[in-house]
């Protein structure tokens, strides 16, 4: 998949709660939408609302984002096509990870980095993608807060066989500098593409596909 190319930064909007929203955003040729499967999130879809997602399918990558899921959702969201990518964004073990890698779902494991111990959890996980965020306790992203890039970079060079993806308080603003900073393969944003939890601002969203595209 051309999302995970550490050749070029790709977008990907998450937080998706509505379908004209991703309609949009495939016209403005998003890389990736990600849609929040955790019931606690303030950007929570009800998978089971979720049909129009079908509609979507090689228009856009289809990212299901799960926290600590324990039963077989995310593999039965795959199995219905809703989904092309899993990304756990909880505290998922290695192990957890690995067992979608086994089943051949692509999978991302997103991991809170509060010092450089952080990484070497994060470089535990087999996975298609390793996304970094700033550190979020029982809230897990979202948050609109940065983490020190240049422990993004630290990793990079740990783990040079490891496809990045940069979070964590992504915005317009500062996305540019995120991506000379740490060309990672993508930035993955939510807070920083809103008007409000789960609704898109695309003034905001073509903003960030420009300093993706630079």
């Amino acid at each position: 998949m051309s999302f995970f190319d550490p050749g070029r930064t790709s977008l990907k909007v998450c937080g998706v709660t509505r379908e004209a929203d991703a309609l949009r955003l495939v016209d403005m040729g998003v890389d990736a939408v990600g849609f929040n499967f955790w019931p606690k999130s303030k950007r929570y879809l009800d998978p089971e609302k979720a049909v129009w997602s079908l509609d979507l399918a090689e228009k856009i990558l289809r990212v299901g984002v799960f926290v600590n899921e324990r039963g077989d959702l995310p593999y039965r969201l795959f199995g219905e096509g809703l989904i092309d990518v899993v990304q756990l964004h909880g505290d998922e073990a290695p192990e957890i990870t690995a067992n979608f890698v086994k089943a051949g779902i692509p999978v991302i494991k997103a991991v809170g980095v509060k010092d450089e111990s952080d990484l070497s959890l994060a470089g535990r996980h087999d996975s298609d993608a390793i996304l970094l965020d700033a550190h979020a306790p029982q809230v897990f992203g979202g948050t609109g807060v940065t983490f020190d890039w240049r422990l993004a970079k630290r990793f990079q060079m740990d783990f040079p066989e490891k496809v990045l993806i940069l979070a964590g308080g992504i915005t317009a603003e500062n996305a540019a500098e995120a991506v000379r900073q740490v060309a990672p393969a993508a930035l993955d944003v939510a807070s920083g593409a809103e008007i409000s939890p789960g609704i898109k601002d695309f003034e905001k969203v073509a903003a960030l596909l420009a300093a993706c595209r630079k």
